[in-house]
This record gives structure tokens, C-alpha cells and sequence, in this order.
């Protein structure tokens, strides 16, 4: 069995011809599973036919550690006035076009009653840009030509309604490109549904895993429901875990049958459901709060006509 002290001085030499790196003789890690070090491109060719085996084995455990790590939060993030998470709900934030900010329901409520109260124009909460049609289309404008992610992927969302697919596509793509995690999920679902593009069972998969290691929790339930579908039950399981605990409920019944079939454990199952509904207490204020008594109130109102 080797130790600690032979790896390290193995990753000291070059793998295949085993010179030492020393004075002007630098290695270099073999980048997919950064196992060995070569002197060079040829030695590092050389000895791929030898190293291809354990190579692919570490990738695929490096790429799992990623993959199956509990994201900090919901790709929302947190609210940029309130500093509290926002609800995954996308129904209950609003983003402002004019600077391309989410902000939760409960500021942005609380901000158009101050407007009320106190005559003022209407202005964004965040950045203070005046909100008017014509304006706040300038400015989104700005933001699309500017590469602004999110302004890309709320433009992709649009030619998805319109039935614009290929539009969709392309705003997507490049959303995806500059780091937008909803961008990924939106490309995942056209290429399970063939919409604008051929049916891809690999890109799909590509985008969900890309998505949520982002924290976005349905690409994550998606992932468990692939694995599930493929027979691989326990890694299945984790993402319906990991999903749970960003405050999703969907997942919650398929934990239930896990828990059924001897999937998963009591505590595992406990530790599921406590943390799902701590990721939504910790999206609640008063404001929010207010909000949705307020909606409530207007909905009983619009029944009762």
C-alpha cells in the first residue's frame, strides 16, 4: 500500500519516462483527474493508454463530488434590499427590467406604498430608475446589448410564449454561456421536448447537471427522476435530497416512497423534511407576509363577486 509520502514524491516525476521535476523541468497535472504529472505533451500521450482507466474513474468521482454537493441556497440567491433568501416561487419575486434585479414581492410592495403614501414617481427599489413602459424598455434594451444574463434569459422566456423557439434558443445559449443557471434549465427542458432543437438525452442531462450544481431545485428533481428512470437508485436519491432541502416540496413524495422501498433511512428521510421546511421559513418576513394576506384577501373578494 503506498502512503502519503510516496503519492507525493510519485507526483514529483513525470509518469511515463519518471524524470524529476528540478530546476527547469516543470510537470504538469493531467487536467481530467490531475492523478499524474507529465514533463510533456509526448510523455502525457505516451502513457494515456495506461492511465486512461484510472483516469476516467477519478474524473467521474471528482465530477460526483461537485455534483452532489448541497448548494448554500436556491439559485435565487437573497433578496438585494431585504437580504432574505428569496422563495423559490417565482410567482412571488419580481425583477426590474431596467437593471435586471430580483427583488422579493414584499420590498417591492413595500416600496410602491411608500410611492403612495408620499405622491412620489414610481421608481425602481433597487436602482432608482424611473418606471414608465417607455423607459424601462430602453434600459432592458441596454441590458441585452450590455450581455446581461438575465435580461437574455427573461428575452428567451418571452419567444418561448410567442412559440419563437429558435429566438429561445439562441437567447438561452447565450444566457447559459455567461453563467445564468435558470438559462441552463430552460435549455435542458427544450431538449426533452424537442422544442426548436432535436431531442438530446446527453445535452439535456449536460444542462440539468450544470443547473443544479447552480441550486436551481427542479433541474434537480429532474436529475433524480433520469437516475431514477436508470435504474441507479441511490444516486437518485440524493438529489431528491439535495432538492428538498432547498426548500422544494415536489420531491418530498418520491423521498416518501423511498422511504417505503428501504431507500432511505428514517434519520436521512427526518433530516429531508426538516431541512425542506427550514429553506421556506428562512424565505419568510412580515412583508412577504403582508403581500400574500393581501392577495388572499383579493382573490376571496374576486370569488365572492
Amino acid at each position: 500500500m503506498s502512503t502519503n509520502s510516496e503519492e507525493q514524491d510519485n507526483m514529483r516525476l513525470c509518469a511515463a519516462c519518471g524524470i524529476a521535476e528540478v530546476d527547469d523541468i516543470k510537470l504538469k497535472g493531467c487536467a481530467a483527474c490531475d492523478l499524474v504529472r507529465y514533463c510533456g505533451d509526448t510523455c502525457q500521450q505516451d502513457h494515456m493508454p495506461q492511465h486512461m482507466s484510472a483516469c476516467k474513474k477519478r474524473a467521474a468521482e471528482l465530477r460526483d463530488e461537485i455534483l452532489f454537493k448541497q448548494p448554500e441556497s436556491s439559485h435565487h440567491g437573497d433578496c438585494p434590499i431585504c437580504c432574505i433568501p428569496l422563495p423559490i416561487d417565482a410567482q412571488q419575486s419580481t425583477m426590474s427590467l431596467c437593471c435586471s434585479t430580483i427583488l422579493c414581492d414584499g420590498c417591492n410592495f413595500a416600496n410602491q406604498t411608500r410611492e403612495v403614501l408620499g405622491s412620489l414617481d414610481r421608481r425602481c427599489p433597487f436602482c432608482r430608475h424611473p418606471v414608465d413602459k417607455g423607459s424601462q424598455r430602453e434600459a432592458r434594451m441596454k441590458r441585452i446589448e450590455a450581455n446581461d444574463p438575465v435580461a437574455l434569459r427573461v428575452t428567451g422566456n418571452e419567444a418561448i410564449d410567442k412559440g419563437d423557439y429558435k429566438s429561445a434558443f439562441e437567447y438561452f445559449s447565450k444566457a447559459a454561456r455567461l453563467g445564468d443557471i435558470s438559462a441552463h434549465f430552460s435549455l435542458s427542458l427544450m431538449y426533452d421536448k424537442g422544442e426548436g432543437v432535436e431531442k438530446d438525452k446527453k445535452k439535456e442531462v449536460y444542462h440539468l447537471e450544470h443547473a443544479a450544481i447552480g441550486g436551481q431545485p427542479n433541474a434537480r428533481y429532474n436529475l433524480g427522476c433520469e437516475e431514477w428512470d436508470n435504474g441507479r437508485l441511490r444516486r437518485a436519491v440524493k438529489h431528491f435530497i439535495i432538492s428538498a432541502k432547498l426548500g422544494y416540496d415536489k420531491p418530498l413524495d418520491a423521498l416518501k416512497v423511498c422511504y417505503r422501498e428501504g431507500l432511505v433511512s428514517k434519520e436521512d428521510f427526518a433530516a429531508a423534511l426538516r431541512g425542506q421546511q427550514a429553506a421556506v421559513d428562512a424565505t419568510k418576513s412580515p412583508q412577504r407576509e403582508a403581500v400574500e394576506s393581501a392577495r388572499e384577501k383579493a382573490d376571496t373578494a374576486r370569488v365572492a363577486r
